[in-house]
């Protein structure tokens, strides 16, 4: 909106008479003193070198289309939309500290600036801009905002990890290492350090309470990424929709109760391990999304459409038959074979029972510092009554039975009394004489203790018999060790 100059005798310069111009060309902010046209009639030399355009360029020139023509992201500013020329239409003052001011090289520099109109005789003649480079102010409020970011993403990563290990450590005081002799809890131990070192998935199959989680954290302390987190995840603690968040994470207002954004396990487990116990227990929908994460590792936070990547080593577990699952439709196949690239099954205690003493020791070793006792061991008998039993609660049970008589002693050696035998797993006598009774019952002791008959774990100690007397029993018995 450009008009010619203005006549030296024009009223727009009576602001500006030589007694003032000394006073305003001395000033740090740059001025402009624009007529009713957007003309430039006065410039001082703080604008001239902000902008690089010189008072002679540009008096009597449309200042807006020289400097002000354009946003920040290039797109034309229309000069009706300028503070500066509505400034000059109603008279009333701005103040404006989001816009840029460009420079005769084509850069920009952002400008805080006010703008007030000027009267003479109460009516308007013109408006004076007083403005000033803020570039190194920008700088600064970018800066920290940047550091404020940086801050509460890490505060939040922190809050998450810390409330995570609290409950992880809450919830795995007293653990046991694994340990044992026996066959099969050697065979587990050399299959942990075979598959240990790679980024393979382990489905690690059980019974309740065998110790499948104890298992993937062997695995994840003997891997390469020891150094990150393990994140454990009991998939049959939450209902499917809560599973999802704890998962893969929410925004805010996702749902009723998400007050803030959270991150999922998926991304706490970022370059580490996520193990999902009880995984057969993922809804369909669930499992789909699983599948997904495996293939592209990346997924969506609950309530957001923007793409996360991760890095995770994925360790499962379950107490089901998962191909049984599959073709009752209950568990998709392809995440099946997925899971299933390195299979590990953990033996129930009643196949391993000659590792119990050693089982039993470290389990009292925890205990002493849990509960703050002395206690030195369980005694002979106590050992052969832990021995006969079936245990169907595997090493939780053991570990229960330990803990419960370890509050109730006052001494430092455990007398553990006969434990009640499991019906659901006892071998029916009915109908048999006391001969077959007793040949089934050591026949059957001597098979869990792989066929040991003397020594410390072997089935004479067990069922309280000389080694000799009991070798005369098996042969009167007729019981000989399979071939």
């Amino acid at each position: 909106m450009c008009s010619s100059p203005l006549a030296p005798t024009s009223e727009a310069h009576v602001d500006f008479l030589p007694e003032n111009k000394l006073l305003l060309n001395a000033v740090g902010e740059g001025i402009y003193g624009f007529d009713l046209a957007g003309n430039a009639v006065f410039i001082n030399p703080a604008a001239e070198r902000m902008t690089g355009w010189t008072a002679q360029e540009l008096l009597g020139k449309n200042i807006h289309n020289h400097h002000h023509h354009s946003h920040a992201d290039g797109s034309h500013y229309p000069q009706e939309d300028c503070p500066i020329y509505n400034t000059m239409h109603d008279g009333i003052a701005r103040e404006i500290s989001h816009e840029l001011f460009w420079r005769k090289d084509g850069s920009s520099f952002p400008v805080h600036y006010t703008t007030t109109p000027v009267h003479k005789q109460q009516q308007l003649i013109g408006v004076v801009a007083i403005f000033r480079d803020i570039s190194m102010q920008k700088q600064t409020e970018d800066s920290l905002r940047q550091a404020l970011e940086q801050v509460q993403a890490l505060s939040e990563k922190l809050a998450n990890e810390n409330d995570y290990l609290q409950m992880e450590l809450a919830s795995h005081t007293g653990d046991v290492s694994i340990s044992g002799e026996s066959e099969p809890i050697l065979r587990l131990i050399q299959q942990i350090k075979l598959v240990a070192n790679t980024n393979s998935t382990v489905l690690i199959s059980g019974e309740n309470g065998t110790g499948k989680e104890l298992v993937a954290r062997n695995i994840h302390k003997l891997s390469e990424r020891s150094d990150k987190p393990l994140v454990s995840v009991n998939c049959a603690a939450f209902s499917p929709t809560l599973l999802e968040s704890e998962l893969f994470g929410h925004e805010k207002g996702a749902f009723t109760g998400a007050t803030t954004r959270r991150k999922g396990r998926f991304e706490l487990a970022h370059q580490g391990t996520l193990f999902l116990d009880e995984v057969a227990e993922l809804s369909l929908e669930a499992q789909s999304k699983l599948l997904r994460v495996l293939q592209e590792q990346e997924f969506e936070r609950v309530g957001s459409s923007t793409t996360i990547k991760v890095d995770i080593r994925l360790v499962t577990a379950t107490h089901h038959d998962l191909l049984k699952r599959v073709q009752q439709g209950l568990f998709r196949m392809d995440l099946y074979y997925r899971l299933n690239v390195f299979p590990l099954h953990v033996p129930p205690l009643r196949e391993r029972l000659q590792d119990i003493p050693t089982l039993v020791s470290h389990i009292v070793a925890n205990l002493n510092k849990k509960l703050g006792k002395k206690i030195k061991g369980v005694s002979n008998k106590g050992l052969s009554h832990l021995m006969t039993y079936s245990w169907p609660g595997n090493v939780r049970e053991l570990q229960n039975v330990i803990e419960r008589q370890s509050i109730l002693s006052q001494g430092q050696v455990l007398q553990i009394p006969a434990l009640q035998v499991d019906t659901a797993n006892a071998v029916s006598t009915h109908g048999q004489t006391l001969e077959q009774v007793e040949a089934a019952h050591i026949r059957r002791t001597l098979q869990q203790l792989g066929w040991r008959i003397s020594g410390a774990q072997g089935a004479a100690q067990v069922l309280g018999l000389p080694a000799s007397t009991l070798r005369s029993r098996m042969k009167k018995l007729n019981i000989h060790r399979p071939s």
